[in-house]
């Protein structure tokens, strides 16, 4: 259950700085924002794993970077998607 909480806060984190990096208004919702995160910080651990770099010492800040920008296409995508529905 901690690793839960725990992969939600770390979601909302990336997807918050995903939107602070992103140039424009980005119409999208706290929820939205979180699973994006989430989906990104899933993806950027599991690329920076397969490329070698999952055994750092410190702070991971290539995986927060990887994270970051994969969360940045996600949402990217999600906006060009929704809004084609209008």
């Amino acid at each position: 259950m901690g690793e839960l909480i725990g992969l939600i806060i770390f979601g909302a984190i990336i997807g918050a700085l995903a939107r602070l990096f992103m140039k424009g208004e980005q119409p999208i919702g706290v929820l939205w924002t979180i699973i994006l995160g989430v989906l990104g910080a899933l993806a950027g651990y599991w690329i920076t794993g397969l490329v070698g770099l999952d055994d750092t010492k410190g702070i991971d800040w290539i995986r927060w970077i990887v994270s970051i920008v994969l969360s940045i296409v996600f949402i990217s995508i999600y906006l060009s998607v929704r809004g084609k529905k209008r």
